[in-house]
């Protein structure tokens, strides 16, 4: 018995040091396979960028440059100093690729001004014109002339604000730009992250100072954090936003002194550039189109193939990336685009994690090491390394099917073979196909007591996990409106946009309104072990999709008029795209509701020029009226 106790010790100890020897192999891949250098690339206008590069140690054979634009650093910075892992994913790093990394302009260690989401310059710029574009172009340009052993083709990757400098980098693109895979890329900052149709996210409130804090020894270069996030009082954020009452009052979490004056006074304040532009610019004007960059897709190179990848559980950039893929697709039918969306949050598809799980959720394991290995790796190297022709061997669309958890492809996105459905939210909260008599269904929308967006609300940088959350909370209160189909005789596949068209009234002149497309489970439904504990998959009410849309800019972004009070009007709300079957036995479950706190800033219901100036005493309980000629609008997959 003693040998058998010691021989399981033995291999249990072996076991345990194959284990840290991967580790170790793991921790150690790039320092001894890889070179590093950094520099400073020289733009057309004389600011130099920090640039670090990672070259193949092994000079027998030449490699293409997978490059990433950051502004969240490019450390570890220094000789000697090399990152664990570099490239899209662990595949690509070890069969050997010359991986670049760099500051953008204006940040950590490259030169330069920082500007929010720089505006794009047309392809007529001066020889002192600059955008991103123009310094990814500088940078490729300077890559493969000084750069040894690198085969003249260039990708570029990356997720959420690198995404972004990824699809930049597609217009006006250099000639060497083969591939580009924007990432849950951001698209416009009036859509996404900050804002949704208008209305303020004031779950990212704590974000703001990472993008408007300015450097403190200003143009030039720094290599520690100058910035800080807000530190809320208490980790009840719902309960700490509706104590301090209108935005104005939260103006001094992002006020900080200038450098070298210890002055406390108030005129030696200087306020967030990002938070200003905020208060400042509340509606779609000038300011803010100019940042878009989904408008300019149309100058997308026909030379550089893209794969654009996203989550459908995304709660920082869904907009972004499938506005991105429409768009050119739209403008640009000769070029080769696909489009890569898996059950995920934001850019969970990079990790490595085995079991795939958001929030509540278990979609399966391996889901991003398959997209890695087969489909993402596939992408560059085709384009980098073999033919580089249209015929990848990928589809147009690899979508993940939420519902019934599989992959699936399309030749096109959404599928040829989608049909509308259109559903009214009809009396009795039944979920209906047919349109009844029609009918004004009440409910108080109390400022006092706004509907949370989920009941697990703590003190977060960015909320994630309610993107599939359990919605029986909400759809107990009085002040959410529920509409729901009989349970499903057979699989009904939603695939593409949704559309609420919803005729509303109310006592106000402002309001927000928020429509939720739930998949309700049946009571057998097993729980699975990674859920909360005081929650079962038994009549689960899973959150599909998500959107609200400030009332105001019913008609346009650009110019927002009021509700008259009383008046039916009609509120169009373009949800964004899902792909999920509502299987046989579970419902389709519509909820409707004008408060989503705190993800959302609480509108006032009273109209005023800028909410984010708004009084307490515009802040009014109002009694909204939804009609029963209201209805949502799916795409469907024919049966």
């Amino acid at each position: 018995m003693k040998h058998i106790i010691l021989l399981i010790f033995i291999i249990l100890g072996a076991i345990s040091c194959k284990e840290k020897s991967i580790v170790l192999e793991e921790d150690v891949f790039v320092k001894e396979n890889y070179a590093k250098q950094e520099v400073a690339i020289k733009m057309r206008d004389g600011v130099k960028l920090h640039t670090t590069i990672y070259t193949p140690k092994d000079t027998s054979k030449v490699y293409p440059i997978l490059m990433q634009r950051t502004p969240y650093s490019s450390k570890p910075y220094g000789e000697g100093k090399f990152k664990k892992n570099i490239g899209p994913n662990i595949h690509l790093m070890k069969e050997g690729n010359i991986i670049v990394y760099q500051d953008v302009r204006g940040r950590w260690l490259s030169e330069g001004s920082y500007e929010n989401m720089r505006a794009y310059i047309s392809n007529k710029k001066t020889d002192k014109d600059i955008d991103e574009s123009s310094d990814t172009y500088d940078t490729i340009e300077w890559l493969i002339n000084n750069v040894a052993h690198n085969n003249g083709k260039v990708g570029i990757w990356g997720i959420s604000y690198p995404g972004y400098y990824s699809t930049y980098a597609t217009v006006d693109a250099h000639p060497a730009l083969k591939a580009a895979s924007p990432q849950a890329c951001i698209g416009d900052f009036f859509f996404d992250d900050f804002h949704h149709n208008g209305a303020y996210l004031l779950s990212y409130f704590r974000a703001t100072s990472l993008f408007g804090t300015k450097r403190p020894n200003g143009d030039q270069p720094i290599d520690t954090a100058w910035y800080s996030l807000p530190k809320l009082p208490s980790e009840d954020q719902y309960q700490f936003f509706l104590d301090a009452g209108p935005l104005k009052n939260l103006d001094s979490f992002f006020q900080y002194e200038i450098e070298g004056n210890t002055s406390v006074e108030n005129d030696s304040l200087v306020d967030d550039f990002f938070w200003n532009e905020l208060k400042e610019h509340p509606n779609y004007d000038a300011l803010w189109r100019s940042k878009g960059l989904i408008q300019h897709l149309k100058n997308v190179k026909p030379s550089v193939a893209t794969m654009v990848v996203g989550g459908w559980f995304d709660a920082e950039d869904l907009y972004g990336p499938l506005e991105t893929y429409k768009n050119i697709e739209k403008y640009n039918k000769e070029n080769y685009n696909t489009l890569v969306f898996g059950p995920w949050d934001h850019g969970a598809w990079a990790r490595r994690k085995g079991k795939n799980i958001v929030g509540n959720y278990y979609f399966g394991d391996s889901i991003s090491e398959f997209f890695q290995e087969k489909i993402e790796t596939k992408f560059f190297n085709h384009f980098l390394k073999g033919k580089g022709d249209h015929n990848s061997g990928l589809p147009e669309a690899y979508v993940f099917d939420s519902g019934l958890k599989k992959w699936k492809t399309y030749d096109s996105w959404p599928p040829k073979e989608v049909v509308k459905k259109e559903f009214f939210l009809s009396d009795e909260q039944i979920l209906s196909e047919q349109q009844g008599v029609e009918k004004g269904i009440k409910f108080i929308s109390d400022v006092k007591k706004p509907v949370p967006y989920s009941e697990d609300i703590k003190s977060v940088f960015t909320p994630r996990k309610y993107m599939t959350d359990d919605q029986r909370f909400a759809a107990r209160r009085s002040d959410v409106l529920v509409y729901e189909t009989e349970i499903m005789e057979q699989d009904v596949t939603l695939a593409g946009d949704i559309l609420a068209k919803l005729k509303v009234a109310t006592t106000g002149t402002a309001a927000d309104w928020i429509v939720k497309i739930i998949d309700v489970h049946p009571a057998d439904e097993p729980t699975h072990e990674h859920m909360q504990e005081h929650l079962k998959m038994s009549n689960y009410h899973m959150m599909v999709r998500s959107e609200v849309l400030r009332g105001r800019f019913r008609n346009s972004f650009v110019n927002p008029e009021p509700f008259i009070p009383n008046k039916k009007t009609e509120v169009n709300i373009k949800l964004q795209d899902v792909f999920h079957t509502i299987k046989k036995g579970h419902k389709l479950q519509v909820q409707v509701q004008s408060t989503w706190f705190p993800l959302i800033d609480l509108n006032p219901q009273t109209y005023v020029d800028n909410i984010f100036k708004g009084e307490e005493s515009d802040f009014k309980t109002q009694t909204h009226t939804v009609f029963t000629d209201s209805s949502i609008e799916f795409l469907v997959l024919k049966p």
